[in-house]
């Protein structure tokens, strides 16, 4: 067989052994490199194979102790800052996107009419404590008469009490000179018609006759004196008892003393309460004074500006916005299979969209509910018609202290958080 294919194709004999001779080398050296690669394959494969597997387990351990979701942006307050007066805005101190500070002041109204307003409370508050000033001054002013009053009508009432006593007495002893005057004129009549006897029978002398007609003429007058003076002595008497009552009238009004008193500090305490009523009055022209000067409440950036100088506001009218930056965090709504382990206070990282950097925070707190709870039309499942759908639940996440010293957040940027839950 060798010897035909030389005859038909010359020097492929040479070829051939040439070729079986340089075979022969190679094949030696491959199997010695063999030989020797054997044993270290024995080594560095399952070496391989055991980095591969903790490989594949780190990264498995990884990413199974993460949970992130891509539904999640930042949130914040936004500060409404609206007139509590209404007037015309003489001038508008910031402009859209300008940072300010608490207390800036953003807008001025016109504050003419609120300075008179402050000036007459004034002058009725002034008026009204002078009007409590004198009422308490006649607080014991009354007090003092009333009682001295009281002191001289019981002393009137005595003095008339006594009046009465003296003229009932004085009464007394009339009538009983009276009775004596009578009965001294009855004696002398009777002596006067025993001496016209007498007379007439010449027994005594005309001279006795005539000195008893003179004693009972005297009887008589004295008589006349004696019904007089128990007269005057009547008359004394209702006199006094009329005093007495006048007395006693005045004692019953100087007793209502007290009453007055009482009503003088009510009055007091009736101006006392109109006095606090027009410093109430002060208090609120001096606040509407103050509202005149619209100020920011917080620290954060101005936005939707939509006020002009010049343009008449109404309180409660939304005038510009302030968002403080200061005060932001990230809501995020993870599946309700991602809640397993989440709760407060879990590191998170949270990459930021806008600016392709990591900020690193913690959780917060978990929403209250669901977002389909409170969403305009939430799901009645109680209908029937019911079909599973895994929920999201809102997890607000705070950024750790220092994370945002530029303020280059801002509310509504989209952001993808990871929260390390194991």
């Amino acid at each position: 067989m060798a010897a035909k294919v030389s005859t038909e194709f010359p020097g492929i004999e040479g070829l051939d052994e040439g070729l079986m001779t340089d075979r022969g080398p190679r094949t030696n050296e491959g199997r010695e490199a063999k030989s020797r690669l054997r044993p270290r394959a024995k080594i560095l494969v399952p070496v391989a194979i055991l980095v591969a597997a903790i490989a594949a387990g780190g990264l498995y351990y990884f990413y199974a102790g993460w949970e992130s979701t891509d539904d999640a942006q930042i949130d914040g307050y936004v500060n409404l800052v609206s007139s509590r007066v209404a007037g015309y805005v003489t001038q508008v101190y910031v402009d859209d996107n300008q940072y300010v500070k608490a207390g800036t002041l953003l807008a001025r109204i016109d504050p003419k009419d609120y300075q008179v307003a402050l000036e007459s409370a004034k002058a009725t508050l002034a008026n009204d404590e002078a009007s409590h000033s004198a009422s308490e001054v006649n607080i014991p002013l009354t007090a003092i008469n009333t009682s001295s009053q009281l002191m001289s009508a019981q002393a009137d009432v005595g003095h008339a009490h006594a009046g009465v006593s003296v003229a009932q007495k004085q009464f007394s002893a009339a009538q009983a000179s009276l009775a004596a005057a009578q009965a001294n004129y009855a004696k002398a009549q009777d002596d006067v018609n025993r001496y016209k006897q007498l007379v007439d029978k010449r027994e005594i002398a005309d001279q006795q006759y005539t000195q008893a007609l003179d004693t009972a003429k005297a009887a008589a007058a004295a008589v006349d004196g004696a019904q007089a003076a128990t007269q005057v002595a009547h008359d004394q008497v209702s006199q006094a008892q009329s005093k007495l009552q006048q007395a006693q009238a005045a004692l019953d009004a100087a007793r209502t003393g007290p009453r007055q008193v009482r009503i003088q500090e009510s009055r007091a305490l009736a101006s006392a309460a109109m006095v606090a009523k027009s410093q109430a009055a002060v208090d609120q022209a001096e606040l509407n004074l103050n509202y005149t000067r619209i100020v920011a409440p917080v620290d954060g950036v101005v936005a939707k500006r939509s006020v002009q100088a010049g343009e008449y506001v109404t309180p409660g009218e939304q005038l510009i916005a302030v968002v403080p930056l200061d005060d932001i965090w990230v809501t995020a709504n993870f599946k309700e299979t991602q809640l397993r382990k989440m709760r407060p206070g879990l590191p998170v990282k949270i990459y930021v969209d806008a600016y392709g950097r990591t900020f690193t925070g913690h959780v917060e707190s978990l929403a209250g509910g669901t977002g389909a709870v409170f969403s305009l039309l939430p799901p009645e499942n109680a209908t029937g018609n019911y079909v599973k759908v895994v929920q999201r639940l809102p997890v607000r996440i705070r950024f750790d202290a220092g994370q945002d010293p530029d303020h280059e957040l801002r509310p509504g940027m989209s952001v993808e958080p990871k929260v390390r839950v194991d």
